[in-house]
């Protein structure tokens, strides 16, 4: 079943030419065409559209409508920085695998088209170390056999997120109070005047934010309940 596009879905695109208030797109590993106007691609007044899109050049965007006639609109304005990051980190792996897989495989281009129809190569291949007979049907038992190996021999490379905190109490034990809220098992440091910075390292980003998050709601939770004063830093 071929993949399906959707309203909402954050996407990689080229962007293929700049026709007036309109720029138009190809939409990466789907092979469709999308379109994106001038007020879309950035908030406030753009002195120079090239700064943002220009021939050749990949942006992420959002998907803002699909009609039903196919034609799809975009918007590069609306996309988060996070969920830029995280794309792009996605598209470096699968470029990675992709890489790969042609230093292994005769029919390469083709084994990848057929894979891309149904999923990611990220997805594919984590699927592959479960289930080394999905490789059966498209390459044969030596090629299976090398990509197996290097597989299950590739480290993934660790990410880093940190976050800077503050945390303060004007009571006379308040050194004793911040200590029994800061917990002693994650990798908090100590900068200066009662700010923090926070480290998780983590092999899958949004896995690493999330677990970020939380032990910064639950150092919030705590603050409050000793009377402490807490915020973290943008």
């Amino acid at each position: 079943m071929e993949k399906q596009l959707e309203e909402g879905q954050i996407i990689l695109c080229t962007v293929k030419n700049i026709e007036g208030t309109a720029v138009f797109c190809k939409i990466e590993d789907y092979g469709k065409e999308a379109t994106l106007v001038t007020s879309e691609v950035a908030p406030g007044r753009i002195r120079n559209l090239r700064d943002y899109v220009s021939p050749g050049r990949k942006i992420v965007c959002k998907i803002l409508r699909i009609e039903n006639s196919g034609n799809i609109h975009l918007s590069l304005r609306r996309v988060t920085a996070k969920e830029k990051r995280e794309l792009m980190e996605s598209y470096e792996k699968e470029r990675n695998l992709a890489a790969t897989l042609k230093t292994i495989l005769k029919d390469a281009e083709n084994i990848i088209k057929k894979i891309k129809q149904e999923s990611s190569l990220v997805e594919f291949l984590e699927k592959v170390k479960q289930e080394p007979k999905l490789l059966d049907e498209l390459m044969s038992g030596e090629e299976a056999e090398k990509l197996l190996k290097i597989l299950n021999e590739k480290k993934e490379k660790e990410v880093i997120v940190k976050k800077k905190f503050s945390l303060k109490s004007e009571a006379e034990d308040g050194i004793v109070r911040i200590k029994k809220i800061l917990p002693e098992d994650k990798n908090i440091t100590y900068l200066a005047a009662g700010r923090f910075s926070l480290e998780i390292k983590n092999k899958d980003y949004k896995d690493a934010n999330i677990k970020l998050q939380q032990i910064l709601q639950d150092i919030e939770k705590k603050a409050k309940q000793e009377g402490c004063v807490f915020s973290v830093e943008k």
